[in-house]
């Protein structure tokens, strides 16, 4: 009689353990595999507000997507890592996320880190898609995993070189630093003017430290009624402070790298009137309004790079739904098929290279605006 009781006593304690499990399961939130995606960006030293700008669209989009139950049912985590803007942590950074077996990764933000950095990426067939590098060789290199969401140097160049065609002011002076997207900009600029018969009356670069050798006495003696620099926002800012300190009066155009909080601070007052190709302002279209509102929810400033970087992890979810798999080939090859990718940026597709289909570059002016502050916006707004 006792061993029944005890028998019984057994099999109700089992089935009211049983029981409250299965409740608990039926009641808890279902619980979610991490899908890591590595973003590598500087997030210190003198670039460290673009780094930060990519990681909040990275992270905000992640989070989005994640509301609405991830991707393939499994949460997306973004893996932050420092690369400083520097080479050397640049490829430690590329070497952890190796170690770590990320397989998808945004990044990195100067062309110079990307180039380097990519090659790791390829060898360990891990995806890689830029928000912000722009060197036309990024793509250009057969690698069937990089991708990017922005635009390349030479579809600035192309922008500018039409603008300045199209400009009274022919004695054009091209400038930049020694870095190779700034050499490479440069470059390709001057081509497309000696293409359309107008010559360069000063061709010069500046060294990595800052030396400008006298630059703007030879601007000044050149007699050089158009300046275009190609490269880093503050040594533009710099450079542009100087010439109107100097009474050089010509007018001052550049890349995106002028729609930089860092040229105004190193140009001041100087900015005004000064001109660069930017991509479309995002920000303007319908497409990032819920974002924009999540953001200022937030009290956090959205700037440009944000977007990229956000679109950057659409395109990731949205090519991992497509293939049915988070494995890198399978995604790129979604990514390559040519199908579109709604993001915040719009409707993107890409071609063969990795690069989108329809860039959309135009000529920019930093202006005095609300309460008289140096803003910059589109020339024809």
């Amino acid at each position: 009689m006792r061993g029944n009781i005890q028998g019984k006593l057994a099999k109700a304690l089992v089935y009211g353990l049983l029981t409250g499990l299965f409740t608990l399961l039926l009641l808890s939130p279902p619980s979610f595999a991490e899908v890591r995606i590595g973003l590598a960006a500087p997030l210190s030293g003198p670039d460290a507000v673009f780094g930060i700008e990519l990681r909040n669209g990275a992270e905000q989009a992640a989070a989005d997507i994640n509301a609405t139950g991830g991707v393939r049912g499994q949460k997306l985590v973004i893996v932050a890592a420092d690369d400083r803007g520097e080479l050397k942590q640049a490829l430690n950074v590329a070497n952890r996320f190796v170690a770590e077996k990320i397989s998808l990764v945004i990044g990195h933000f100067q062309s110079s880190l990307t180039l380097a950095a990519s090659e790791i990426y390829a060898n360990h067939s891990i995806l890689d898609i830029t928000a912000s590098a722009t060197n036309p060789q990024i793509t250009e290199r057969g690698l069937d995993l990089m991708f990017r969401t922005c635009g390349r140097d030479d579809q600035q160049s192309a922008v500018a070189a039409t603008f300045l065609e199209a400009r009274t002011e022919k004695r054009i002076a091209i400038v930049y630093d020694n870095t190779a997207s700034g050499k490479k900009r440069a470059d390709d600029l001057r081509a497309r003017l000696a293409k359309a018969g107008i010559a360069d009356v000063l061709y010069a670069g500046i060294d990595k430290d800052g030396d400008d050798g006298g630059l703007v006495g030879r601007i000044k003696a050149a007699a050089a009624d158009v300046v275009y620099w190609s490269g880093d926002g503050n040594d533009a800012g710099q450079l542009v402070k100087e010439m109107r300190a100097e009474g050089v009066r010509a007018l001052f155009v550049g890349s995106d790298s002028l729609a930089s909080d860092e040229f105004a601070l190193a140009g001041g007052s100087a900015v005004e009137g000064a001109l660069m190709t930017f991509p479309t302002d995002p920000r303007h279209s319908p497409q990032a309004a819920a974002v924009m509102r999540e953001f200022k929810a937030r009290k956090i400033d959205l700037e440009v790079f944000t977007l990229y970087a956000y679109a950057a992890v659409e395109v990731l979810a949205q090519a991992a739904e497509a293939a049915g798999t988070f494995e890198p080939a399978a995604i790129a090859k979604a990514i390559h098929s040519g199908r579109p990718f709604k993001t915040v940026l719009g409707t993107l597709t890409y071609d063969a290279k990795g690069d989108v289909t329809t860039p959309d570059y135009q000529i920019y002016v930093w202006k005095r605006g609300y309460e008289d502050q140096l803003e910059y916006d589109e020339t024809s707004r």
